[in-house]
């Protein structure tokens, strides 16, 4: 089963979150979350730490990641892990393949014609907001 990670990263002030917007399929044209393939045998925080380096220029040094949550799509054979964090301090985005932008938590996440996902983002941002961030 193929392992992905999704990353959520908050500014440091909390108001925001750093999202992609994606230049192909899937979900070509939409904002999504920041993340990737988890590499067989690698761990899935190291993967998540790997990827928001790859994709962002954001490293560990900036952020502390905790384990937020997963997925499973048996009919997929996948699974996503989900990570999120703040910023610790304001930091120069690094653009891989997307382009970057910080969107306020106050945005309508369930709206598919802006969010990929099938409104798993605003379902994310809500466990977020309701119960915490997860284990680190």
């Amino acid at each position: 089963m193929q392992g992905y990670n999704c990353i959520m990263v908050f500014s440091t002030d909390s108001k925001e979150l750093l999202f992609c917007k994606r230049k192909k399929d899937p979900y070509k044209g939409l904002y999504n979350l920041v993340g990737g393939k988890i590499e067989p045998g690698e761990e899935g925080m190291t993967a998540a730490y790997r990827e928001l380096l790859e994709e962002t220029g954001i490293s560990d040094n900036d952020i502390e990641l905790s384990h937020m949550m997963d997925f499973t799509y048996y009919n997929q054979n996948c699974y996503v892990e989900v990570y999120a964090g703040t910023l610790k301090r304001d930091v120069e985005l690094r653009e891989e393949a997307n382009p970057l932008v910080w969107l306020g938590i106050t945005e309508n996440y369930f709206d598919l014609s802006r969010f990929a996902g099938e409104g798993n983002i605003g379902h994310m941002l809500e466990q977020v907001l309701l119960y915490g961030r997860g284990d680190k």
